[in-house]
């Protein structure tokens, strides 16, 4: 089994010049924690509601004007969409991450695979990586 057949393909970005308050509309809408950020076609970071509320308000940051790329993670970690889903599994374990960007060989978005695809494909890779998301962190920057 490969990654590209858990993941969801149908994924919502944003563009680095976003507003924060657009991109946490979207969030809400979308019922999801983390965006991927995207320009000309390429993942240039991922946005998180962390971000948007701790390093936001708490830099005072959090007026209208705010874009995304003043907030985003440049540091993404992902997974190729051909790879297989324990790969994933120790992404998201090692990183603490819920959602994954999937990549194309030819470092494009292609999916995104969130815990819940994760276990519907392989429930040991999915509690293996549970397991590390649900660890304690000292480093705020996690997701």
């Amino acid at each position: 089994m490969q990654i590209r057949e858990l993941m969801s393909t149908s994924v919502d970005i944003v563009d680095p010049n976003t507003t924060i308050r657009d991109a946490a509309r979207k969030m809400r809408a979308d019922n999801v924690g983390a965006l991927p950020v995207g320009e000309n076609d390429r993942l240039v970071g991922m946005v998180t509601d962390r971000d948007i509320t701790v390093r936001a308000v708490a830099e005072e940051r959090a007026a209208g004007n705010t874009t995304v790329r003043e907030v985003m993670s440049e540091k993404v970690f992902y997974c190729f969409e051909d790879e297989e889903p324990e790969r994933a599994a120790k992404v998201m374990s090692e990183h603490q991450v819920r959602r994954l960007p999937i990549l194309n060989r030819d470092k494009r978005l292609v999916g995104i695979l969130a815990m819940a695809d994760l276990a519907r494909g392989d429930g040991e890779a999915a509690e293996h990586a549970l397991e590390g998301v649900s660890e304690p962190s000292d480093d705020p920057r996690r997701m």
